[in-house]
């Protein structure tokens, strides 16, 4: 979006403020190496690189020329598309409009290809509380295996992260986070002890914003 505002809907942060938290070069990096789900795009030019970076701290009229791309005679490879967002397929109530579950997690047999379980991960709270059954939301994420079986996931919107049994995939234990953890957990052994870390930094799916790190001690 031209104004910068974003879309909680789509998933896209607003941009408004983003000179208070990244410096012109950190800017200029993203553009080019991307960060998290966005590619970088090295095709810019460096021109219209800085005229980028000016737009999103406020150094220009914030007017953006769009510009259907016909041809080229620079070595810039030619992008015969744009992607001018997405809206996904919601129901009145901001929900996906089509049958749940809406986000599963699943065990595969890479041998054979089939499934040996599938489950709903996540829950939508407003419909829990209305006693609807398990289902499923929108996640980003991935999990951890213990020796022993244990499956460690966050990843969901609803905020919570999660163990499941490897070998069923019934859940056994979850623990709702202070915001919604969308990285992958971390094992680790420490003074003889293994612990468990999930960095909880919300903001995407528009959740709130978390920026933290938590830790668990698993018992033997």
């Amino acid at each position: 979006m031209t104004n910068r505002s974003g879309s909680k809907a789509s998933g896209y942060p607003s941009l408004l403020a983003i000179k208070a938290r990244l410096s012109e070069n950190n800017i200029h990096d993203i553009i080019v190496q991307g960060k998290g789900i966005m590619p970088g795009f090295p095709q810019i030019p460096e021109k219209d690189r800085k005229k980028l970076v000016n737009f999103l701290t406020d150094k220009s009229n914030n007017n953006i020329e769009v510009k259907e791309i016909t041809q080229t005679n620079s070595k810039i490879p030619y992008i015969p598309f744009q992607h001018s967002g997405y809206t996904k397929f919601l129901d009145e109530n901001g929900l996906p409009a089509i049958s749940p579950p809406w986000g599963t997690l699943q065990a595969l047999d890479l041998n054979t290809g089939e499934y040996l379980w599938k489950v709903p991960l996540g829950e939508t709270e407003s419909l829990r509380e209305l006693g609807y059954p398990t289902t499923g939301t929108e996640n980003y994420g991935g999990a951890v295996i213990t020796e022993n079986g244990l499956l460690f996931i966050a990843a969901t919107k609803d905020g919570y992260i999660r163990a499941f049994g490897r070998d069923s995939g019934k859940l056994l234990w979850e623990f709702k986070l202070p915001a919604a953890a969308f990285a992958t957990p971390a094992l680790y052994r420490s003074g003889g002890k293994h612990d468990l870390t999930v960095a909880w930094g919300g903001e995407k799916l528009g959740t709130e914003k978390g920026n933290k790190i938590i830790a668990f001690a698993l018992e033997n």
